[in-house]
């Protein structure tokens, strides 16, 4: 069978990619500087593509060195991604967190880091990819959703599925287009996304399966 492994050497070395406020970051962070949690990992850098934002505020207020990469700096997509892939590799990551992240990364990028890259997304994928997934479930009429950890590939939301958490979608969501239902979900998604990272950086992870994407943490 084929298979992919990951087995980590602690600390584990994140570089998180942020676009806003940077609020999984902040989980990110908490955790690490808690020693109730013991998380085995350091963000060594935290990444982003465009400037002034509050992640790259939080990232500079806990002493972690940042870089920005804005798609409009450079000739075209092609040329971004190979300087994000430059800026990224130069923090020597373990793992690439994308935590809000708002690009959808290229090839080059996925060449050097591929199989490595996580991203959170607010629905149960394979339903609702995509930009708009708090919306889309509820225009479907859905009664549940909630959101996925996953490996990032050349699709949009189509890599891995890591882990999942549902959240209840409540009739009184409709009258607010989703912004209750997206508050919960997000709550939900930090403190999956802090698990995962940390089941990872203590016992790692195998893809294995056909076209291997069944992902199998530690010694599950």
């Amino acid at each position: 069978m084929d298979a992919q492994s990951f087995r980590p050497v602690a600390p584990v070395r994140l570089v998180v990619l942020v676009s806003g406020s940077g609020t999984n970051l902040q989980a990110l962070l908490d955790a690490a500087a808690d020693p109730a949690v013991g998380t085995p990992y350091e963000i060594v850098a935290v990444g982003a593509d465009r400037s002034g934002i509050e992640g790259l505020a939080r990232a500079e207020r806990a002493g972690i060195p940042t870089f920005v990469c804005r798609v409009k700096d450079f000739a075209d997509r092609a040329e971004w991604d190979a300087a994000l892939t430059g800026a990224t590799e130069a923090h020597a990551p373990d793992l690439v967190v994308s935590a809000g992240f708002m690009k959808v990364v290229g090839s080059r990028f996925l060449a050097r880091f591929g199989g490595r890259v996580l991203n959170t997304h607010p629905a149960l994928l394979p339903s609702f990819p995509g930009a708009h997934g708090v919306r889309d479930a509820l225009a479907y009429g859905a009664k549940v959703t909630g959101c996925t950890v996953h490996f990032v590939d050349d699709g949009v939301d189509t890599g891995p599925v890591i882990a999942q958490r549902a959240v209840e979608i409540r009739d009184e969501d409709h009258t607010d287009e989703g912004a209750a239902l997206h508050e919960r979900i997000k709550e939900v998604e930090r403190r999956l996304l802090v698990e995962v990272v940390g089941r990872i950086a203590r016992h790692g992870y195998t893809l294995e399966g056909p076209n291997m994407r069944r992902v199998r943490l530690g010694h599950e």
